[in-house]
C-alpha cells in the first residue's frame, strides 16, 4: 500500500453509532481537566454533566461554587455558574433560587468549605428548606491550601495541622455533616455516595439524577455527599488513595441514602 493511500485511509472517520463506546458529554466544556491525577472532582464533574445532558436541562441549571478546588468547576461545566466567597455558596444559591424559582440551582462544595467555613450558611439554608441541591465533595482534608485538617478528617489521620494524627481530645471528632443535616425538617433528600470504583461511580450518578428530579418537583433541600480522595495531600498514588477511601473513610462514612422525601 502506498504512502498516499495510507494517508487517505487515516483521514477516514470509521466510527459509527454502533461502535462508539463513550463520548464526552456536550455539557462539559472542551478542555482537559487539570485536577491532580486520580482526583475525584473530575469524575463527579463528568457524572453531573452526563445527567444534565441526558435530562436535557442544561438551560435550566445554575451552579454556585466557592473557593477551594471546587472553584475550578467554572472551567468545565457548560451551564450558568456564579462564584461565591469561601463558604457562602448556599447563601448565594438561596438568593438565586428565590429570584429565579423556575431554575434548578445547585452548589458544588468541598468539606473544608461546606462543613467548616460555611457551616452556618449550610445549616440554615437546609433548616429553611431552601429548594437547592448541594453537591458535597468529602475528601477528609483541605485540598487546595496544602492539606490542613478539615472537620471531616478522620481520628488519627495525619495532616499539615495534625502532624501526629487528629487528636479528638484537643481537636474534636470528625463531623458527619450529612447525618446532621438529615435531622432537619426542611431537608428532603440526603445521600452519601463515592467514586472509588465503577460500582460506586454508577450509584453516584443515580443519586445526582434523583436529587435533580426532586428539585424539579420542588421538594426542598437536597444534599449529595461524595466521599472522594485527595492523592496529593494524602501523599498516596491514585490507586492507594482510592484504597484509603474504601478501607478507612467508608467505615466511618457509610454509603447509601440517609433521608428520602415522602412524596405525595
Amino acid at each position: 500500500m502506498s504512502n498516499d493511500v495510507i494517508k487517505e485511509t487515516l483521514k477516514l472517520d470509521i466510527r459509527t453509532p454502533e461502535n462508539i463506546v463513550y463520548q464526552k458529554p456536550g455539557t462539559l466544556l472542551p478542555q482537559e481537566f487539570h485536577y491532580c491525577p486520580g482526583c475525584g472532582h473530575s469524575t463527579v464533574h463528568k457524572l453531573l454533566m452526563e445527567v444534565v445532558e441526558e435530562m436535557g436541562i442544561d438551560g435550566e441549571m445554575i451552579g454556585v461554587a466557592p473557593v477551594g478546588c471546587s472553584v475550578f468547576a467554572y472551567h468545565y461545566l457548560n451551564v450558568d455558574m456564579q462564584e461565591a466567597a469561601h463558604g457562602r455558596a448556599c447563601a448565594v444559591a438561596t438568593g438565586i433560587k428565590r429570584v429565579l424559582p423556575d431554575k434548578i440551582v445547585f452548589t458544588y462544595q468541598g468539606d473544608g468549605d461546606l462543613a467548616a467555613i460555611g457551616t452556618a450558611e449550610t445549616i440554615h439554608a437546609a433548616n429553611r428548606g431552601e429548594k437547592i441541591m448541594v453537591i458535597f465533595i468529602n475528601n477528609g482534608i483541605y485540598g487546595m491550601t496544602s492539606g490542613q485538617m478539615a472537620p471531616t478528617t478522620l481520628e488519627g489521620m495525619v495532616s499539615t495541622t495534625s502532624p501526629y494524627g487528629r487528636d479528638v481530645a484537643s481537636q474534636g471528632y470528625p463531623l458527619k455533616i450529612t447525618e446532621m443535616l438529615a435531622t432537619l425538617p426542611g431537608v428532603s433528600y440526603v445521600t452519601r455516595q463515592a467514586v472509588y470504583s465503577p460500582k460506586t461511580v454508577r450509584k453516584t450518578k443515580k443519586a445526582l439524577k434523583k436529587a435533580i428530579e426532586y428539585q424539579q418537583k420542588g421538594l426542598g433541600f437536597c444534599l449529595v455527599e461524595v466521599v472522594s480522595n485527595c492523592p496529593s495531600n494524602l501523599k498516596l498514588t491514585p490507586l492507594q488513595s482510592n484504597k484509603f477511601v474504601e478501607e478507612k473513610m467508608i467505615p466511618f462514612y457509610p454509603l447509601g441514602d440517609i433521608k428520602v422525601p415522602e412524596e405525595k
